[in-house]
């Protein structure tokens, strides 16, 4: 059997569009934070202004802050987390866009001790100037991945 160089191109054509869609698949738990509970925004909360403690399900709180206000873009600031009540094997802060993706912005933040994990973040300028930032920190328990939300403005 023979194939003609249209039916050929057509063919590669499926498998490449195959291809993407197993590795967009495959990276999607890596690019959209996957929790087993999520908390809902509180809206009092804004790191802008001061630290945020949050209460968690079951038991336990967090108080997230930055070491910068207001916060800074294209320049490096510290973003620090308290753990109360809580037993936690590691912690990730995603940071996006609101309104706009602002490409993967998710460091893992380093633990030092007594409930307490930092980790020196960047946020990249938004073309607009006043951006919306969702802050989602990711809390690996005993209990299952939380995922608990936290929102700031940017700029002028």
């Amino acid at each position: 059997m023979t194939l003609n160089k249209k039916t050929l191109i057509d063919l590669i054509g499926l498998l490449l569009i195959a291809l993407v869609v197993v590795v967009g698949y495959k990276l999607s738990p890596m690019l959209l934070p996957h929790t087993d509970l999520s908390v809902a925004p509180d809206a009092a909360c804004d790191l802008q202004q001061a630290p945020c403690r949050v209460a968690l399900p079951g038991g336990g709180a967090i108080v997230a802050d930055v070491s910068s206000r207001p916060i800074p873009l294209v320049h490096p600031f510290s973003f620090e987390l308290q753990v109360e009540g809580l037993a936690v094997d590691a912690v990730e802060v995603d940071f996006s866009g609101m309104d706009m993706s602002m490409g993967f912005n998710r460091p893992l933040l380093k633990a030092l001790g007594n409930g307490r994990f930092s980790a020196d973040v960047t946020l990249p300028v938004c073309v607009t100037g006043r951006m919306l930032w969702q802050a989602t920190v990711l809390l690996d328990t005993a209990r299952g991945r939380m995922g608990v939300p936290l929102r700031f403005t940017t700029g002028a």
